[in-house]
């Protein structure tokens, strides 16, 4: 795996630590639905209908949705299990994950 990808994994784990994150499908729409999502990951392994149904409403309210990582790399980052969906509410952390998938560095 990418440094980078390991450095996205440990913010992720972060931000699940400082209640930022919601998890799960129907916690992530009701999220999206009510404007708290700032970023959406959906695992490469997810079904092809969550993947759809979830382009579709991130693409409907502008969400950035990456597909970087499997769902077992997603489901450890926050220590749970079968997690195919993650949504991050807080602006600092998804615009610092974005940046690293971007390329860009982080601090640390």
């Amino acid at each position: 795996m990418l440094v980078n990808n390991l450095k996205v994994l440990r913010l992720i784990g972060l931000a699940m630590r400082a209640g930022k994150l919601k998890f799960g499908t129907d916690s992530c729409i009701e999220a999206i639905e009510q404007n708290k999502i700032k970023l959406i990951f959906i695992a490469k392994d997810a079904s092809e209908r969550t993947k759809l149904n979830f382009k579709e409403l991130c693409t409907n309210k502008k969400i950035p949705i990456y597909e970087e990582f499997e769902e077992y790399d997603l489901s450890h980052a926050i220590g749970k299990q079968n997690k195919v969906v993650i949504g991050v509410c807080d602006d600092n952390f998804s615009k610092e994950i974005i940046k690293i998938l971007n390329g860009g560095e982080v601090i640390g």
